[in-house]
């Protein structure tokens, strides 16, 4: 006996037909986000370029506030090399952003660059057709240092407590200890269990913050340090400063002279002094035999008093040094 046919008004295969219409809109409605945004002429959604400008914000606020924070620390080692506080200077934001830029120099530019690339490394073996084994090799090695995060935290300690022994090379002892803690959030370094919480993730990011901070402050303290020492070697250099002054000031100082001129009214003239900065009309200026041990920095103010001149220091000769 046949089947008997199926009934026009039959509510299954409706339903079925509905329910398949409907889960096909879905995918599509799914689907099309994706293809427009993969599109090449696409243009940027509101959230997307939210996003992009709340990154660069960040980002333009964490580097500024290093920056303000390494040029602070190199002006204060600087000046406090020649007995002055940088802080009665008044220098503002701009001036300590300029200061940073000292530390700027080749070998940094270099490390910045390897740490930018070094999450991109994979991708960028490929482009550039390394063979697979090489880049399985380098992804290996990679993980294998990652799990030997605790070694270079206890590097760090180990060289912390011979403090006094590995100068000047102090910093590595904070960077050794900064790198450990950063591996140790990398996901070869919980390969079972990834890093997440507070104490297993936000303690150590923000520990490791912290050491990169003492990291900047040693590397400019002693780069303000390295810099007051080349600029004292080399004081001759300097501008020169002439002081005329109505009544005598006690100014003394190897290699600076004294000169009265009768019947002038400056009648005194001083000589033999080299400018380490001119600010809100106060002159810092130091002795031409200046010695950091023993000899005084002075502070001249310029009022109705005193008269100060600028002059040309010393210049070398044929790229020689002439002191």
């Amino acid at each position: 006996m046949s089947a008997p046919p199926a009934v026009p008004d039959d509510p299954a295969p409706a339903a079925a037909r509905a329910r398949a219409r409907a889960r096909r809109r879905r995918q599509l409605r799914r689907a099309a986000p994706l293809s427009r945004a993969s599109g090449p002429d696409t243009p940027p959604q509101p959230g997307q370029r939210f996003e992009w400008a709340n990154t660069v914000l960040g980002a333009g606020s964490l580097v500024g506030g290093l920056m303000f924070y390494a040029g602070v620390m190199h002006s204060s080692a600087y000046f406090a090399y020649f007995h002055v506080r940088a802080s009665i200077l008044g220098f503002g934001f701009p001036q300590m952003i300029i200061w940073s830029l000292r530390l700027v120099t080749l070998p940094v530019l270099v490390s910045l660059a390897l740490l930018a690339v070094t999450p991109r490394l994979p991708e960028l073996l490929v482009s550039l057709r390394v063979p697979h084994r090489v880049t399985l090799g380098m992804r290996r090695a990679s993980r294998a240092v990652a799990r030997q995060y605790v070694l270079f935290v206890a590097a760090g300690v180990v060289l912390m407590l011979l403090w006094q022994h590995i100068q000047p090379y102090g910093w590595a002892a904070p960077l050794l200890v900064a790198t450990g803690l950063v591996l140790g959030q990398s996901d070869a370094a919980n390969p079972v269990r990834p890093a997440r919480g507070l104490w297993r993730r936000g303690f150590p990011i923000a520990a490791a913050a912290l050491f990169l901070v003492w990291v900047i402050a040693l590397v400019a303290g002693r780069l303000g340090t390295q810099d007051a020492r080349s600029t004292a070697a080399h004081l001759v250099r300097r501008p020169a400063v002439v002081v005329l002054s109505v009544e005598r000031l006690s100014l003394t100082g190897p290699g600076l002279m004294t000169e009265t001129l009768p019947g002038m009214h400056y009648r005194y003239r001083y000589t033999g002094l080299r400018l380490i900065l001119e600010r809100d009309r106060r002159y810092y200026v130091l002795p031409v035999g200046w010695r950091a041990r023993t000899d005084p920095a002075f502070v001249i103010e310029d009022d109705d008093t005193i008269l100060v001149q600028l002059m040309p220091g010393t210049q070398p000769r044929d790229g020689t040094d002439m002191r």
